[in-house]
């Protein structure tokens, strides 16, 4: 396979497991496309590469931004911005992490927290049957938020390391 093919290729699948992270398709390419960069990009740059409107990828690569996965820099008597991505996938698995913490569990942790404190008759089964499922809930969703604490904290070979002691 060349490597212009190879490019294309992987763009495509980081397209695609972006999607199973919380991004949409086109933002997850133009990560990849940043990823596989040597260099940062232009707006131009990326459109021309993804075949996108400048529209898509001005707002694809503010989302970037706001999710902290790309950087903008400004080039010394250029009025371009370019942009750029960390290259080191712990740091990009940890950044996913930590906005899909904070955009889908914190919120959810926060309902459950509510929802918990409903009162009702300990002898109805409805109530019972509600008041077990969302304190079970409540309690994974917990132990999911301190999992992914650990994870944010962590460096990679300890958190592992740490990982695989689980499964001996």
């Amino acid at each position: 396979m060349e490597l212009a093919a190879a490019k294309l290729k992987f763009i495509e699948a980081w397209g695609k497991l972006g999607s199973e992270w919380g991004i949409n398709r086109t933002m997850a390419q133009v990560h990849a496309l940043l990823l596989i960069s040597p260099e940062a990009l232009t707006t131009e740059e990326i459109m021309e590469n993804l075949s996108i409107s400048r529209g898509n990828a001005n707002m694809t690569l503010r989302d970037l931004i706001g999710w902290g996965l790309i950087e903008k820099q400004h080039k010394a008597g250029e009025r371009k911005e370019y942009f750029f991505a960390d290259k080191d996938v712990w740091n990009i698995a940890r950044q996913v992490a930590k906005e899909r913490k904070k955009r889908e569990l914190e919120p959810v942790l926060k309902i459950l927290t509510e929802l918990s404190t409903v009162e009702g008759d300990e002898k109805d089964p409805e109530f019972k049957t509600f008041k077990k499922s969302v304190n079970d809930i409540n309690k994974l969703a917990n132990n999911v938020d301190k999992t992914l604490e650990t994870m944010l904290k962590a460096e990679e070979n300890w958190f592992w390391s740490s990982v695989l002691k689980v499964f001996k």
